[in-house]
């Protein structure tokens, strides 16, 4: 069966990101940090690109991995956050979807609060500190 694995992209914040999202979820960086100076011909990146990330992942419960980059303004890349996508959290428990809810919209926008719904699952929505959005559904069972 394939997994589904997002990729993030930030403006030189990715590591703090990261770290955020570990502080949430648990767990460690599969492979560390990797940097822009561990890559080969880097020779034409500044000091500053060479110390931003160029691959992080988190793995996130069973056989999920959340992956992050910095892009580079020095190579013409920008990002725009958009409205276009969340990611979607299905905890195991009632307990675990107010955890992950709580410790991820801390400093955020709460769009959806945590409540039960019509569709019979413990639901909110909200858009992190650093403009990700995320859902967390609990289906009741």
């Amino acid at each position: 069966m394939a997994t589904i694995n997002t990729y993030l992209s930030f403006m030189g914040n990715t590591e703090e990101a990261f770290n955020f999202y570990k502080s949430v979820f648990g767990g460690e960086f599969v492979g560390g940090i990797r940097r822009y100076e561990d890559m080969p011909d880097n020779d034409a990146l500044s000091k500053e690109d060479k110390k931003k990330v160029m691959h992080v992942g988190l793995p996130i419960g069973s056989g999920n991995v959340l992956m992050g980059t910095d892009i580079l303004k020095s190579r013409g890349q920008s990002i725009t956050f958009g409205n276009n996508f969340y990611i979607s959290i299905s905890p195991e428990s009632r307990e675990e979807a107010t955890q992950l809810f709580n410790g991820l919209s801390s400093g955020g926008t709460i769009t959806s609060p945590l409540e039960d719904t019509f569709w019979g699952a413990y639901f909110g929505a909200f858009t992190d500190k650093f403009g990700v959005q995320w859902m967390v559904n609990y289906l009741k069972q």
